[in-house]
């Protein structure tokens, strides 16, 4: 905990303190009916106690959370974001009229517009100016596939029921809410109690299902809506699952990501490229995930689009030929040292963190500034984007290295992309399932003389002793690495013997020297064969949408002063309508214009939407506004019309025939606003807005 919070809290405790005795010592003057002006100093002192206390709550909490207000102003702030989102159909509940199901949410126009707006800029941002190949893989998925990559087995949150009622919660989320209402909320509790909270808050991920049990039994946590008792944790799993075919015999599930169909396509993707690595092949698809208690809208819910990239680079090799371009990026970044020590994110050129090594390596510090520029571009503020390291505790036991884009929005830091360095673990989990090497091969110029290792097991000897369960003591003894290997060599030589544990068999058996011979052997190659290492850009395209979402709003007063507009600031990059056009009244000359320049919106691909509507210009600014339309084109005349920006409100005179041009290089970014207020006449709205 922060020096500064943990000295407050103290300070906090011992003021408190200092107030009941004097307190006590007031209500004793009274009670020995002492001079009024004895009692009346004593009040004061306790009064100034109090105010004491008061000013050191106000520090608290703002140490705490960064500002006294700011649950109640991200909470108010999120409900106008979301309200105005509802309204405007950027997105609805699911089955509204049937009272919706949990986690389920429909895109309607506007949102479905900004939606296939960012997929467009991901295609062009990652898939074409990498060169990647792009593949589209089925939702559902054999049960087969989702063993090897371990999601059978190990794709489960820890969950807990109301003993009364049933209904089910996460675990770790009862707990991790808990211990952030009382640090937040309850500025009452020690500092040594506060530090204790904030310490399993740090350990959460790595609990298990008796700790975590544990913790909510000690901490009295019980059902939120009923305050019922709750249940153990016990393991729940993730995937939707299904059955292949009628007869019900072939398990499958919904995929819960869409990354396990280009694993096993990779031995035909390395074919198309030409057998060359590197190479990146992308997928943008649906993901489903059965989630436990969704919340937070957008952010958790049980059907979503992921977008992911796997890079496939030499293991020993993992330059990037177009790192420089991105090494002298300067962002937020959060490594691992700093979060254990307390600190916080700070800013770091992406350069100097793999030249120090705090990234793995340049393939990923590659992708790393590629996803900054992505989010960047799309609008994403970037003083509140970091990328923050997983803790030793996090990573995967095979990743090298992994790193999340966290984009802050008024639920806190959201993880919105996961770049991660997986090695090689994917490809051979698939290998040794399939029994289809996923490899990829490098010729060498001259043969190589290179010491291998050899393990023939004796098939004979193993079939007297094994007898039905040779071939997986065979297959065991041949899937050993070196250093095994060479351990039981040493070990069959001074002992004759060992006991060697076969994973297939669930038991250690007893293997004699006769059983297996284990030499090494010099041999020339003419190529090295291995499997390749995987960096994985992953990105949850829901929640980058909804910190957009959240990024873009703000509200201003109308010229009236008497209200408040909503307005989304979006890029013209991802706006869901590029311009609106519109006559100034109802007119039918002016009306034809708008048409024939609607038509030229039309040809030169521009997203528009007319509006002939008797409104007033200003109301009808304020619909586009809310929308994130950024330019509106106003007819007021036969020959030349206005365009309007959004932000800044100002307005330029255009020739009509020039009109969908100036708004198509604009929008497109081959030029900008500046280059068209400079290079256009000022058009001065007066009073029209009002």
């Amino acid at each position: 905990m922060a020096s500064s919070e943990y000295s407050l809290r103290r300070a906090l405790v011992e003021k408190q303190s200092s107030i009941e005795s004097q307190g006590n010592a007031v209500r004793e003057l009274k009670a020995s009916d002492a001079v009024k002006a004895d009692v009346d100093e004593a009040i004061e002192k306790l009064n100034a106690l109090k105010l004491e206390k008061s000013s050191i709550e106000k520090q608290l909490q703002a140490a705490v959370s960064g500002n006294p207000d700011s649950s109640v102003n991200k909470e108010a702030f999120r409900q106008a974001v979301v309200n105005t989102l509802e309204r405007k159909l950027f997105y609805i509940p699911s089955f509204k009229i049937y009272r919706g199901v949990a986690g389920l949410y429909d895109y309607g126009p506007p949102g479905c517009a900004v939606k296939s707006n960012v997929l467009s800029f991901w295609r062009q941002h990652f898939v074409l100016e990498e060169n990647m190949l792009e593949v589209d893989c089925p939702c559902v998925t054999p049960e087969v596939v989702l063993k090897a990559s371990g999601h059978v087995d190990k794709f489960t949150d820890l969950m807990v029921k109301d003993e009364k009622t049933g209904t089910c919660y996460r675990a770790d989320h009862l707990l991790k809410d808990f211990c952030n209402e009382k640090i937040q909320k309850d500025l009452s509790i020690s500092a040594e109690k506060a530090a204790e909270l904030k310490h399993v808050l740090a350990v959460l991920d790595d609990l298990s299902a008796e700790e975590l049990g544990a913790k909510i039994k000690e901490y009295g946590i019980t059902a939120p809506d009923t305050k019922n008792p709750l249940s153990d944790p016990y393991p729940f799993n993730l995937m939707f699952q299904t059955s292949i075919g009628p007869s019900g015999l072939s398990p499958g599930y919904m995929c819960p990501e869409t990354a396990q169909g280009i694993f096993v396509n990779f031995k035909d993707l390395y074919y198309y490229n030409g057998n060359k690595l590197p190479f990146a092949a992308a997928q943008i698809g649906q993901a489903f995930r059965n989630e436990i208690s969704p919340r937070q809208g957008l952010l958790r819910v049980r059907e979503f689009t992921l977008a992911e990239i796997e890079h496939f680079v030499d293991p020993e090799d993992k330059s990037h030929p177009k790192y420089s371009e991105v090494a002298d990026l300067e962002f937020l970044m959060f490594p691992r040292e700093q979060q254990v020590s307390g600190q916080s994110a700070k800013k770091i050129r992406l350069g100097e963190a793999v030249s120090k090594g705090i990234v793995n390596n340049e393939t990923l510090g590659y992708f790393i500034g590629r996803v900054y520029l992505f989010l960047t571009c799309l609008g994403i503020d970037k003083d509140r984007l970091r990328f923050r390291q997983h803790l030793a505790n996090e990573m995967a036991h095979y990743a090298a290295d992994c790193w999340d884009a966290e984009i802050e929005s008024s639920y806190g830091w959201i993880e919105c992309v996961g770049i991660a360095d997986r090695s090689a673990y994917d490809l051979r989990a698939h290998t040794d399932k399939s029994g289809v090497p996923l490899v990829a091969h490098e010729k060498f110029s001259e043969p190589k003389e290179v010491e291998k290792l050899v393990i023939a097991p004796v098939k004979k000897e193993l079939g007297l002793s094994f007898k039905g369960n040779q071939k997986k003591v065979v297959e065991a003894l041949e899937a050993m690495n070196e250093k095994e290997a060479l351990d039981m060599k040493s070990s069959l030589e001074t002992e004759g013997e060992v006991e060697f544990y076969v994973c297939t068999l669930g038991e250690n058996v007893t293997i004699k020297k006769s059983m297996v011979s284990i030499s090494k052997e010099k041999k020339k190659e003419h190529q090295r064969t291995f499997t390749p290492s995987v960096i994985e850009p992953s990105f949850g395209i829901g929640r980058i949408i909804y910190c957009l979402f959240e990024h873009s709003f703000y509200m201003r007063s109308s010229k009236a002063g008497d209200e408040q507009l909503n307005v989304f600031r979006f890029p013209p990059l991802v706006a869901p309508i590029k311009c609106t056009v519109f006559p100034l009244v109802q007119n039918q000359q002016y009306e034809d214009v708008a048409k024939i320049i609607s038509k030229s919106l039309t040809a030169a691909g521009i997203s528009h939407k007319i509006d002939i509507t008797g409104t007033s210009i200003g109301k009808r600014y304020a619909r586009t506004d809310e929308l994130g339309v950024p330019f509106a084109v106003t007819v007021d005349s036969t020959s030349s019309v206005t365009i309007r920006e959004r932000d800044s409100k100002d307005q330029i005179r255009v020739n009509v025939e020039e009109a969908a041009s100036v708004v198509k290089s604009v929008t497109e970014g081959h030029t900008t606003w500046a280059d068209a207020w400079a290079n256009f006449p000022h058009h001065s709205s007066g009073s029209v807005e009002d």
